[in-house]
């Protein structure tokens, strides 16, 4: 039997999670899973799989989950498909950021989902056009800009804080940036605090969107 891509469908709109899994359904080469709250529901009863691709709906939900290997940033956990998403151009850096390889706008077909998942499955990347011009913008603009001191001197960061932002804008855990420094999870929490602060953060989550406005100024 040919194998089929295992898809797991963890979206907190119901009926968005409902319509994605149903139209992915109809596909014979996908196998579905469906994230319910508690747990999760597969036809197949084969819930407990490892996903090739994960939809999900939410940069909160990608942020609570370990999409990228602590100590080997080129390796990924989870394939994962943002859906239904804002157009807006520090949600989808956020989401880079994040390890989403797929972005799809809320205007998007069902088609456009579809085609995005089968690329994401096939380990390459999927975002609007118009967005690729911002991903080389931020290229440039964080190898030219954010190694120089007058960015760290305008936010008053430390070379210590700075050097924490990338590794909080992977989503690495206190522990597992305590560990790579060779620090104590409270010295960390207390860098991340100050860097909080420092860049008028609310939260991990928006520390490199914020540190991403003064580099860019978006």
């Amino acid at each position: 039997m040919e194998n089929r891509t295992s898809i797991l469908v963890h979206c907190c709109n119901r009926l968005l999670r409902e319509s994605v899994a149903r139209i992915l359904s109809k596909k014979t080469e996908f196998q579905v899973m469906v994230w319910q709250g508690a747990g999760l529901s597969s036809k197949s009863g084969t819930a407990e799989a490892q996903a090739d691709v994960v939809v999900m709906d939410s940069l909160q939900l990608l942020s609570e989950i370990t999409v990228i290997e602590p100590n080997q940033p080129k390796v990924r956990r989870s394939r994962c498909v943002l859906v239904a998403m804002e157009d807006d151009q520090k949600s989808f850096l956020t989401a880079i950021r994040l390890g989403a390889l797929g972005y799809v706008l809320q205007e998007a077909s069902a088609a456009e989902v579809m085609t995005a998942i089968r690329i994401v499955a096939q380990g390459e990347a999927v975002c609007p056009a118009r967005f690729v011009r911002v991903l080389y913008d931020y290229f440039l603009a964080r190898t030219t800009a954010a190694p120089n001191s007058h960015i760290r001197a305008r936010l008053g960061l430390t070379r210590r804080e700075q050097q924490l932002i990338p590794m909080i804008e992977r989503g690495l855990t206190n522990k597992e940036i305590a560990n790579q420094l060779n620090l104590s999870e409270q010295t960390v929490k207390n860098h991340i605090h100050r860097i909080l602060r420092k860049v008028g953060a609310a939260d991990r989550l928006s520390v490199g969107e914020a540190f991403q406005t003064e580099v860019m100024g978006l």
